[in-house]
């Protein structure tokens, strides 16, 4: 078996991921919204700009929606995890490494901004870039194509069980993320089989 890339999800991984302070869930509660309105998101249906036009139309003056705007995406971004980033810039002398992301309008900008991921991740594949979110497989498939392997060569570290479920099915292999030393550990015994020698991309 030949790993010769490793691809990580970023919020609840890369990232933490807590549940939205209730001010903010009030404030961007939008009157009206589709029951699946965080499929529209995730699939880059509903831009950034609707969200602080939502705030004003609401009633927020527009530095009151700016301020919350700036509080959503310091939420949103949540607190790095260094020892998985840093594990992440180390792995890129051995194996390809990139992201698959299901996000929002601006992650990009924000994340890169706090994190830097363009000087670690060759590949960043955002949902609301690509009209595709996960669990469905065919943003796997378009990972997989941009990064130049097959689902087979690869590694898929998310902390939902459905994303890590169906990057398997896709043919992935795949870590389900609920503690940094063990994902680690788990990713390290793929990419070193029975002890063998580390596999060079």
């Amino acid at each position: 078996m030949t790993i010769l890339a490793v691809l990580f999800d970023v919020g609840g991984v890369l990232s933490s991921e807590d549940e939205m302070p209730a001010h903010l869930v009030r404030a961007f509660t939008l009157p009206g919204a589709p029951d699946d309105i965080d499929h529209q998101i995730a699939t880059g249906q509903m831009a950034e700009e609707h969200f602080r036009a939502t705030l004003i139309e609401g009633g927020a003056t527009p530095e009151r929606a700016d301020a919350l705007m700036v509080e959503m995406w310091d939420w949103y971004c949540g607190i790095p995890d260094e020892v998985l980033l840093a594990w992440a810039a180390d792995l890129t002398d051995r194996v390809r490494v990139g992201i698959i992301s299901n996000s929002a309008d601006g992650a990009r900008r924000e994340e890169e901004r706090r994190y830097g991921f363009s000087s670690i991740f060759e590949h960043i594949v955002y949902s609301h870039e690509v009209g595709l979110a996960k669990p469905d497989v065919r943003i796997y498939a378009l990972a997989c194509e941009r990064v130049g392997v097959a689902p087979h060569e690869v590694v898929f570290i998310d902390d939902r069980p459905e994303n890590v479920l169906a990057a398997r099915e896709f043919g992935m292999h795949s870590v389900q993320h609920v503690d940094t030393s063990e994902t680690i550990r788990a990713v390290e015994a793929l990419l070193t089989p029975s002890g063998g020698p580390r596999v060079q991309a």
